[in-house]
């Protein structure tokens, strides 16, 4: 189990590569709509997460871990039936989902 402290470095983290996977995707016209929702539904339930990690709640922190792994993984499904989709987007989206995957097997 991590740390208060490492738990909240870790979304620290985590933040910078949603906003990251954000901007990636939402300048890219051709994104499917499905992979556009889930991308934009990280990018809110992290902003809803913010106040939770501030909490020192440990089992709300892992809850929103859990559901933002989630809606990555619904995200990589879409990637991964789209076709023609840019290799950043691939990158962004894969290495979104690793992160959480990873976090939340930490939590646990």
């Amino acid at each position: 189990m991590l740390q208060t402290s490492e738990i909240q470095k870790r979304f620290s983290h985590l933040q910078q590569t949603i906003s990251e996977a954000s901007r990636t995707c939402g300048s890219n016209q051709s994104l499917p709509q499905d992979l556009k929702k889930c991308v934009e539904q990280l990018d809110s339930e992290c902003q809803k997460a913010q106040s939770v990690m501030a909490s020192q709640d440990q089992d709300r922190m892992r809850q929103c871990i859990d559901e933002m792994e989630s809606i990555s993984d619904r995200a990589e499904r879409a990637c991964k039936t789209a076709g023609g989709l840019d290799a950043k987007v691939k990158r962004c989206v894969d290495t979104l989902h690793n992160e959480l995957s990873d976090f939340k097997h930490q939590l646990h």
